[in-house]
């Protein structure tokens, strides 16, 4: 059992580092460079993902990635280069393999299928939502 104080200090560096990561997520964001930035060690901070996150550093960052992508291909026709670009991607190959891997779809196909479900229901924000 952890103390109360060590919850804490791990919740807001969570926090911190999570919010940097919404807001920087197509930078090239590093665990050391957001440690730094907000005063924690790497390790400190990589137990604030762990035990309060339930995940990584990388996976918590991929997971934004993804998600900002998915939203991306269903509401713009940006291609799916721009879309890996814009998301912090420089290998679309690299691109389409964490993103089939987050929503189980190619992107191109997850585009198709937010198209084709924009037109049935009049709204892409509902399939980025549910996929």
């Amino acid at each position: 059992m952890q103390r109360a104080s060590t919850i804490s200090l791990r919740t807001g560096l969570y926090h911190d580092a999570t919010a940097i990561v919404r807001a920087e997520y197509a930078r090239d964001l590093a665990l050391d460079e957001v440690a730094r930035r907000i005063a924690s060690s790497r390790r400190q901070l990589q137990r604030a993902f762990a035990e309060i996150g339930g995940t990584t550093f990388r996976e918590h960052l991929t997971a934004v990635r993804m998600d900002r992508a998915a939203q991306l291909l269903a509401s713009t026709d940006a291609t799916v280069r721009e879309v890996a670009q814009r998301v912090g991607y420089r290998q679309p190959a690299q691109f389409a393999k964490a993103f089939r891997r987050r929503h189980g779809l190619a992107p191109s196909a997850y585009r198709r299928r937010a198209r084709l479900s924009r037109t049935q229901d009049g709204s892409a924000a509902g399939f980025a939502r549910a996929a």
